[in-house]
């Protein structure tokens, strides 16, 4: 393998242990809260209120899975 294919496998790699580790559902559920937000930019209110519950949902959910996990 060149250097090239090298570094971008070892690059693409790191990105994903940073961003995914051992924990994909919360990469998932962060990258839902962020599509939310950004559908619910121009109504505040409703921003306010449904981005923590989401938030707290996917933490809970990320806790009772690891719980079950073990």
């Amino acid at each position: 393998m060149n250097n090239i294919g090298r570094a971008a496998r070892v690059f693409g790699s790191f990105w994903w242990d940073f961003l995914v580790g051992d924990t994909p559902e919360l990469f998932i559920a962060a990258l839902l809260i962020i599509v939310v937000a950004l559908l619910l930019r121009h109504d505040h209110v409703l921003a306010v209120i449904v981005l923590p519950v989401m938030a707290v949902l996917s933490l809970m959910a990320s806790v009772l899975h690891g719980r079950n996990k073990r």
